[in-house]
């Protein structure tokens, strides 16, 4: 009788590992860097405006590709969902992302917005979507603490205004806003191609935008901009489709933690770009901090891969 070998155990192979890795890390540099220069242009648009301008670009980039990948046939039950991660993830998220750049610095809001990790293990775990273990807590803890590095600077200094706190708490549910969505977005990647769903969230987020940005007077008048300003918010437009298809591509391929810790890149290209070209500072302390983030990012990639779970509330990764 011919023995069958015993099943060897089941781990993604290396370049499955590191492809989503890839497409994370890109995805996270393209955020540092729209997040420099969103606060390049901030101060000649109102938030709203801006990201609807920023959104209908990144929408025009995806439709042809889109378009020339053949639509799948959506579920009806499948259409509102989808639409409401895009309105969460481009609609909400980057006006209040927006609304507090205004105030904080490029630097700190990246950093702000790299407890993004955290919120999604903790969401992720608490819906049974992905376990908790001690690389991946370790880790977010890890890159929390240069979080809480930097920002204690800002702590120590004298006579915040209340407008800096509102700008950061604004950051800050931004992330929530982020770590909810990429929680959700899992099941509708794997039902339909990454392309399709991030044309269709994004179109849907351009509808949302439009009432707000109505509001701010933006279509009144044509927008104002230097040739910097258009040049930023091309700039802006053309990150956020390539960003956003990426950062999708990675979730439909690992969990959404090891995707979000990623993020921690962000803070790295927003401090250097903002230095390099809005003459922002960088002390010590601030060095301290990004080089906590980046420890817990090693630390939480160092366990072998782990399963895919198909979304909240289906079986733990």
């Amino acid at each position: 009788m011919t023995r069958t070998p015993p099943a060897m155990p089941s781990h993604p192979a290396p370049d499955r590992r590191l492809l989503p890795a890839a497409a994370a890390a890109g995805a996270a540099l393209l955020v540092g860097s729209g997040i420099v220069a969103t606060r390049f242009v901030i101060d000649q648009s109102d938030p709203a405006s801006l990201a609807l301008l920023r959104y209908a670009i990144g929408f025009l980039c995806l439709l042809p590709l889109a378009a020339w990948g053949g639509w799948p046939r959506f579920a009806r039950r499948d259409l509102l969902p989808i639409a409401l991660l895009g309105i969460g993830q481009f609609g909400i998220l980057i006006a209040l992302l927006n609304f507090g750049l205004e105030s904080v610095p490029s630097s700190r809001g990246a950093l702000i917005f790299a407890v993004f990790p955290l919120l999604t293990l903790l969401l992720a775990a608490g819906l049974g979507a992905e376990r908790l273990t001690p690389y991946k807590t370790g880790g977010v803890a890890l890159s929390i603490l240069g979080v809480g590095l930097v920002l204690g600077e800002k702590l120590l200094a004298p006579g915040p205004a209340a407008a800096g706190w509102l700008g950061e708490l604004a950051v800050f549910g931004s992330a929530l806003c982020g770590a909810v969505c990429s929680v959700f977005y899992r099941p509708y990647l794997a039902r339909y191609p990454t392309l399709q769903v991030g044309a269709f969230a994004m179109a849907a987020s351009v509808v949302f935008l439009a009432l707000p940005a109505g509001f701010e007077g933006f279509f009144a008048a044509l927008p104002r901009f230097t040739a910097g300003g258009w040049a930023a918010v091309v700039f802006i437009g053309l990150s956020s489709a390539a960003g956003y298809y990426l950062w999708l591509w990675a979730l439909a391929h690992a969990t959404p933690t090891r995707v979000a810790m990623f993020l921690a890149i962000s803070p790295v290209s927003a401090a250097l770009l903002g230095w390099l070209l809005l003459a922002e500072a960088l002390s010590g302390l601030f060095l301290l901090g990004l080089a906590g983030v980046a420890g817990g990012l090693l630390l939480a990639h160092r366990e072998p891969g782990e399963s895919r779970s198909a979304g909240p509330g289906q079986g733990a990764a």
